[in-house]
């Protein structure tokens, strides 16, 4: 029926032609770990017996690395002061 975690983690690795060692260094721009073999169990096939599920929290923190890796990281937003305030 919908799509899978797997699956959109699958689509999203082929639409920006992505190989394992990329992956691993996106997830660690969000410091998040992922091995190479924990990625090779979420690429399996479903009848595959080391095929494992990939949870919400793997996917999220990949798209959020995702995000720095495309767009770069968010720039620090400047503090306006008191005095630009009052200059009306």
């Amino acid at each position: 029926m919908g799509l899978t975690n797997n699956d959109i983690f699958k689509k999203l690795r082929v639409a920006h032609k992505l190989r394992d060692d990329d992956i691993v260094k996106i997830c660690a721009l969000v410091d998040f770990k992922v091995t190479k073999s924990e990625l090779g169990a979420f690429f399996r096939n479903e009848s595959h017996p080391k095929y494992m599920e990939c949870g919400d929290q793997i996917l999220r923190n990949f798209l959020n690395g995702l995000i720095i890796h495309l767009r770069g990281p968010m720039p620090e937003k400047k503090i306006a002061s008191d005095s630009n305030k009052n200059k009306k």
